[in-house]
């Protein structure tokens, strides 16, 4: 069976793979944006409260993004894991400041991430 034609995304003003993993991956129109956590790419560093954490993880985002002349706007799905759910209304309210209508369709769910992390986002955004 062929493999489907894929690209990988890689933004140097995003945080590095830690992984066997790439930032991103476009198939077609699509654009898959791997989970990002609230790293700062200068410092290599988790820091903040959750409004800041968030603030990082969607400009990480952006930044991959942006190597495809895209931005947030092109979002149509995102997944977010907040460690404590507690977060949620202090997540929500920042979230709400850089996606508008009509926002991407979006699940919220708890659990543990790493490097102590206060949540991670992946995307979905079209060409």
């Amino acid at each position: 069976m062929p493999r489907s034609k894929r690209q990988a995304i890689h933004s140097a003003a995003a945080p590095q793979v830690i992984g066997p993993y790439s930032q991103a991956i476009v198939s077609g129109n699509t654009v898959y944006v791997s989970g990002q956590l609230p790293i700062n790419p200068d410092t290599h560093q988790i820091t903040g409260t959750i409004q800041e954490q968030t603030v990082q993880c969607l400009m990480n985002i952006n930044e991959i993004l942006h190597e495809l002349e895209m931005n947030l706007s092109h979002v149509v799905k995102s997944t977010v894991i907040l460690s404590d759910m507690n977060d949620f209304e202090a997540f929500n309210k920042v979230y709400a400041e850089y996606f508008y209508e009509p926002y991407p369709a979006r699940v919220t769910f708890g659990g543990q991430l790493i490097k102590d992390a206060k949540l991670q986002i992946e995307v979905v955004a079209i060409k």
